[in-house]
């Protein structure tokens, strides 16, 4: 109905401004004609008193109706103005120089002056004043006609239209929240076709639309899944050589990445194989994922001499991100320190229900916006990191942002919002 009241209120608009703006016209037209006319009918007079004396032309200027009514007046060249002059003696000596009809502006109204030549090389300048009420006279009773038949057609327009259209609404807005549900990440959405035909097709193409998008993304996943099974040859090779190392700090630190590497890889099949549709938002804990990824980090820390520390992390933030996406995020901002500065440069870590912030003592980096696209980022990078991280944050709703940190270095960080509760 809203709808509806918009569009006549739009066309009526649309219709009775010009016509509001042609009757003011036509008013103001018509009163400046009534004075070209009280004019023309004052120069005929002239014509029949010229010589006669001023008493003639008084009594001339009296039986004009526009003299009678003081509006009136007759201006001859170096002698007195008979009648009730309004316009500037200025205007009247102009006027009468030119030898033409002119109308100018007079106090609260306007003047219209027509010059005529009389007897004897004579010029007189006739003077007829339209009031401002005379220039817009009915012009109020016309707009009040016009807004009160607009206040009907539109009232009846909107009537007619919001019965008629009812259906269209209806099947409308259920298509609008069916897209909007598979917007915000409910791939199970579907639209019932229903109303006009054309909107009936809009609704099976919606949910042809919506199965393709599922299909293509269920392919995605199994490719990547696939892909991912693959590393598990290089990976258990890989693997036996670590076993096959003698015992010490070296050999076990390399048994543990192993360890994690093969339980991320055994994240991404399991969660690779599930289909799109199935998939429910995740709540994870940002500051248990910074800690865990610490420990793994700091060790490398200690072996390469890198002072740093951690700021924040008292109280657990939730964020609405996987938790195995927030690992990668993590490691993708914690790794670029790792190698992107050289051995010994300190770093901070500061966690926060903003988000996660990393900052290096290192060289920086000097083109942000380069930095986070693929395969451009330069410095021996493909890029891959940042964007990782820039998706994530931009999955939670909040963005990467990339500067200059405190420590002179580079600062690397996801600016969430934070969605506290439990996991």
């Amino acid at each position: 109905m809203r709808l509806s009241f918009a569009i006549t209120s739009m066309i009526a608009l649309a219709f009775l401004v010009p016509l509001g703006y042609v009757t003011k016209q036509i008013a103001h037209d018509r009163a400046l004609a009534e004075a070209r006319y009280q004019a023309d009918a004052m120069v005929a007079a002239l014509a029949s008193v010229s010589g006669n004396g001023s008493g003639a032309l008084d009594r001339a200027v009296a039986t004009v109706p526009a003299g009678q009514s003081g509006r009136l007046a007759v201006h001859l060249m170096g002698e007195p103005t008979v009648g009730t002059s309004h316009a500037s003696a200025q205007d009247v000596q102009l006027a009468g120089l030119q030898g033409r009809s002119a109308t100018v502006e007079a106090p609260g109204g306007l003047a219209y002056l027509q010059t005529v030549v009389l007897d004897g090389d004579r010029t007189a300048v006739v003077e007829v004043y339209v009031s401002d009420g005379d220039l817009s006279r009915g012009v109020g009773a016309a707009w009040l006609a016009l807004a009160g038949l607009a206040v009907v057609l539109v009232a009846g327009s909107t009537l007619v239209a919001d019965r008629l259209g009812a259906q269209i609404v209806r099947a409308t807005r259920r298509l609008a929240e069916g897209a909007r549900a598979f917007g915000d990440g409910d791939l199970h959405a579907r639209v019932e076709p229903e109303g006009p035909p054309e909107l009936r097709d809009a609704a099976r193409s919606f949910n042809r639309m919506a199965d393709q998008m599922v299909a293509f993304a269920d392919a995605e996943r199994e490719l990547a899944a696939d892909l991912s099974h693959r590393l598990r040859t290089p990976l258990t090779a890989l693997r036996l050589d670590a076993d096959a190392m003698p015992p010490g700090p070296i050999g076990e630190r390399m048994r543990q990445a192993f360890d994690a590497l093969d339980g991320e890889i055994e994240q991404i099949i399991t969660a690779a194989r599930r289909s799109a549709a199935d998939r429910v938002p995740e709540t994870t804990d940002l500051v248990e994922v910074v800690a865990d990824r610490l420990a793994f980090w700091s060790v490398l820390a200690e072996d390469q001499r890198r002072p740093w520390r951690v700021v924040g992390g008292q109280e657990p933030v939730f964020v609405p991100v996987g938790e195995s996406d927030l690992v990668s995020a993590v490691d993708c901002m914690l790794g670029n320190v790792f190698q992107h500065t050289p051995e010994g440069t300190g770093f901070e870590v500061q966690v926060s229900p903003r988000g996660l912030v990393v900052d290096d003592a290192g060289p920086g980096i000097r083109d942000p916006a380069r930095a986070q696209r693929r395969g451009a980022s330069g410095a021996g990078s493909t890029g891959l990191g940042l964007d990782i991280v820039r998706r994530v944050a931009e999955t939670a709703g909040g963005r990467l942002v990339i500067d200059r940190s405190p420590l002179r270095g580079a600062r690397v960080a996801i600016l969430l919002e934070p969605v506290r509760g439990r996991r």
